[in-house]
């Protein structure tokens, strides 16, 4: 065999060892590391997880309410078409997110060169391998019978890889390089193939989420007078080039978003419309909840995309304002747990976590109230999706661990300070005895 087939073979063999060492090597150390140690194995967050089971509960009484009438109306004839899996779903998720809490959520990032590899083949399917999908899009990809949606999964690995990336590189953050562009790159492919997907908002929100944890990093922030900048320009050149797809369903739901006025419903789109329609009837304390009329077939995806305006005509402003408090709170105390993390991967992992809850409702409602164009974001724990749900639920057990090992350090700090408090009182008890014979 010549040298240069040898050094061809040579290099080849050594990359697919690299491969093996990063998916299969790196899967047998997350499995021998995934028991969360001892010191680390803190009580449960229960405020949070309380918080996390009555929005779960609202989430799905609100959805029964929004899609027995699509479930009857189809050709399924079943008011509990959407509603039983999603139950379904809730309940293995909620239990799974509890046995998930208990393990070391460190031992992942051991596992996240095959998570992100699963991500990319499911969403390689998806893009080029699924028949068209709703609105020319192509979301799902079907494996063994099983309808999965890639994006999901994609938001869980991009967080998990720009944590551990900015982590490993925190003595180099300064840098261009390991401060910026080594965070961004995982995100390359995914976003590549998104757009063959025809998935624009899951774009923008993947962005937002990777956007959101490199800022409450701080890496890179020299460079951040040029990224910024760099990234709103790219923004508008992405937004000017839907624009001019004249027969994109995008280029449609922008004009419509962004040619409104708030006295006129002239110039929105159907669902839209029907949308506001539906969040005016509620005006204060709503129709009574399963009274709405536009989820008769008015609001197309009202068990999906227009959910919170359902919530709005039945619930009225009240409903509407409990909704984004229950999601205020939930955030608030996902940042709390992240910032209690014992270390700085933890806290970046908690942080794109509650993020992508955080820009979910805020694209949702946006959309709802046509403050952003119509796009296929759900309300997280309200909307039907069984990938989405069950993705988020493991993600709220991932959380959960964190927040274990964190009050786990923060109870043996207490532990710490009371032992060290209890010794000076000791000293000064032992300095003040009266002296033998003593007499007062």
């Amino acid at each position: 065999m010549e040298p240069q087939n040898q050094n061809a073979l040579s290099l080849l063999w050594q990359m697919l060892c690299l491969l093996a060492d990063r998916t299969v090597g790196n899967i047998l150390r997350m499995l021998l590391q995934i028991s969360l140690p001892k010191k680390d194995r803190g009580p449960l967050s229960w405020g949070f997880v309380a918080t996390l089971a009555v929005t779960l509960v609202f989430g799905l009484i609100m959805l029964f309410s929004a899609s027995y009438s699509s479930g009857y109306n189809s050709k399924y004839h079943d008011i509990y078409h959407y509603i039983g899996p999603q139950f379904t779903i809730a309940v293995l998720g909620f239990a799974a997110m509890l046995g998930i809490s208990r393990i070391n959520y460190r031992a992942l990032r051991y596992g996240k060169t095959a998570f992100y590899i699963v991500t990319i083949f499911l969403m390689i399917i998806a893009a080029f391998f699924t028949k068209d999908d709703t609105n020319g899009t192509y979301r799902w990809a079907y494996v063994f019978g099983i309808s999965i949606q890639p994006s999901e999964l994609a938001k869980f690995s991009v967080m998990l890889c720009a944590a551990d990336i900015i982590d490993r590189n925190r003595d180099k953050s300064t840098t261009f390089y390991y401060g910026l562009v080594e965070p961004i790159l995982p995100i390359v492919p995914i976003l590549v193939l998104m757009f063959f997907q025809k998935h624009s908002s899951g774009m923008a929100l993947m962005l937002l989420i990777l956007g959101t944890v490199i800022f409450c990093s701080g890496t890179g922030m020299r460079w951040w007078g040029v990224a910024i900048p760099t990234a709103g320009c790219a923004a508008a050149a992405y937004l000017y080039y839907l624009t001019q797809t004249k027969k994109g369903y995008e280029s449609v739901r922008l004009g419509a978003a962004f040619g409104l006025t708030p006295s006129s419903t002239a110039g929105m789109g159907y669902q839209t419309r029907q949308g506001i329609y539906a969040i005016a009837s509620g005006r204060l304390f709503g129709v009574g909840i399963g009274n709405s009329v536009q989820k008769h077939q008015w609001l197309p995806y009202a068990e999906n995309d227009f959910i919170y305006a359902i919530v709005c005509e039945e619930l009225g402003y009240i409903g509407a304002v409990a909704v984004i408090l229950l999601f205020a709170a939930l955030i608030l105390q996902g940042i709390f747990i992240a910032l209690r993390s014992p270390d700085y991967f933890g806290t970046l992992l908690g942080i794109g976590i509650i993020s992508q809850i955080a820009w979910q409702v805020f694209w949702h409602i946006g959309v709802n109230t046509a403050l952003l164009p119509n796009t296929g974001i759900g309300l997280p724990f309200f909307s039907y999706g069984g990938t989405s749900l069950l993705i988020l639920l493991g993600e709220m057990g991932v959380l959960l661990s964190i927040s274990r090992a964190g009050n786990a350090r923060e109870a043996a700090r207490r532990k710490q300070e009371r032992a060290e408090t209890e010794k000076v009182l000791g000293q000064r008890r032992v300095y003040r005895k009266p002296a033998a014979g003593h007499h007062a």
